[in-house]
């Protein structure tokens, strides 16, 4: 594929891909960076939870039961739309989940929720192929609640415009969730327990991965405050000190006292010894990671469209601001780019890194450059397989005949004139 469209291996940041062992083989062979898609590992951890308690895997074959029941019976469909219209509630369809999409059993289990007064009353005058008893009912609406922040974190993560740097700071969000007990745990609470355990299981090594670390790092809404090890920090700061040479900057920063990742090669271990010459009593990896005082951040509206979209960014905000003191960083010649970016407040969750970057590129011109080319990783695939969704819209049997030239043409203005236009 790169041969044919003429890409030069230097030129691939990262490559994303499903779990498959293959994939990531592949990967390897080709001697290219590469991450799994955030959200397929999001459906495994899911999809164990759902499938680690039996009352909770019950509920939701009853609920494809119902839901099946009226996806093959145009009549019971009419039936239910009549019944919501003497309710006068809403008139909304039921949806199927799909086995490769965990969030679309989350939305089943919420539209049958919402229709449990419609559902209730056609089953008092018609037979369903199965029912859910009261306890099946509150067992789900506690289901809910717990999946609630994974549907969240899969939707921001998957826009267009969303990039890896959110990946560590998702999963310390959903970690610290799951972490917290409450009295609505009754009933749920080994699913509960097999979400945390299956996070930590598949996110064990997400910190010390460099894509995801140093990603974080550039991003102003999180910088450094989202990785709590210090060990680990350090890695990822001493992976953009190595960035910031290889950019041909003019800091010069000594960082010598610390392990590095695994996966630093010969290259970044030559450098570290060129640096380790240079004497100097502290170092800015060191500075920072241990003593991880910042100034105020700006203050955020967390408001959202939900209760469930609020709690959520108030978490995140909740995991930023506890690191947030005032701190008289003093800055010198050779570390003032990084130092003074780490020090400095972070941004809103409302406003964009890349104009972040795009207005502070002459104060950290080295910074904003490995910004740019880590920021512009996705965090999933979801967005390239939209691409395939639009095709189809437009390739259709209507544009038969259409050419690949201009069928390439119309899905770029497709994708790309809205962003245009908003210019």
């Amino acid at each position: 594929m790169l041969v044919k469209w003429n890409i030069s291996k230097s030129r691939v940041h990262v490559i994303l891909h499903d779990n498959a062992s293959n994939m990531k083989k592949a990967m390897d062979e080709m001697g290219v960076s590469s991450l799994g898609c955030f959200a397929h590992s999001l459906q495994l951890v899911v999809h164990e939870g759902l499938l680690s308690q039996r009352s909770v895997s019950d509920a939701l074959a009853n609920c494809r039961k119902i839901i099946g029941h009226f996806k093959h019976s145009p009549l019971a469909t009419t039936r239910l739309e009549d019944i919501q219209k003497d309710l006068k509630m809403p008139t909304k369809r039921l949806q199927q989940d799909v086995a490769t999409r965990w969030n679309s059993t989350f939305y089943m289990v919420e539209s049958l929720l919402e229709q449990k007064r419609t559902i209730s009353a056609y089953g008092a005058d018609h037979d369903l192929p199965a029912t859910l008893t009261a306890n099946q009912w509150a067992l789900l609406e506690k289901a809910v609640t717990v999946l609630a922040p994974f549907e969240e974190v899969t939707k921001q993560i998957s826009s267009s415009t969303s990039s890896v740097a959110e990946v560590i700071p998702s999963v310390t969000v959903l970690k610290r969730l799951l972490a917290r007990e409450s009295q609505e745990d009754t009933g749920i609470k080994t699913m509960k327990t097999t979400l945390l355990e299956a996070v930590k299981k598949r996110f064990a090594t997400i910190e010390e991965e460099p894509l995801y670390a140093v990603a974080t790092l550039l991003d102003p809404h999180f910088k450094d405050r989202c990785i709590k090890s210090v060990t680990k920090l350090k890695a990822a700061l001493k992976e953009v000190i190595y960035l910031l040479h290889v950019f041909m900057v003019f800091i010069i920063v000594s960082f010598r006292y610390f392990s590095s990742a695994d996966n630093i090669k010969h290259a970044k271990d030559a450098l570290t010894v060129e640096m380790e010459k240079t004497e100097k009593s502290t170092t800015v990896a060191e500075t920072i990671a241990e003593n991880p005082k910042k100034t105020p951040r700006m203050e955020v509206q967390v408001g959202g469209s939900s209760s469930r979209e609020s709690s959520l960014k108030g978490l995140f905000e909740e995991i930023l601001q506890e690191h947030d003191e005032e701190h008289g960083a003093g800055t010198t010649s050779t570390h003032f780019q990084l130092q003074t970016y780490m020090m400095e407040q972070t941004i809103s969750r409302s406003d964009s890194p890349f104009q972040y970057w795009a207005v502070n590129r002459v104060r950290f011109p080295s910074l904003a450059a490995t910004a740019a080319k880590f920021l512009c990783a996705p965090g999933t695939s979801v967005d390239s397989e939209r691409l395939f969704s639009t095709a189809s819209n437009i390739v259709d049997a209507r544009r038969n005949r259409l050419g690949g030239e201009r069928a390439e043409m119309l899905i770029f203005l497709k994708k790309n004139l809205p962003l245009l236009l908003k210019l």
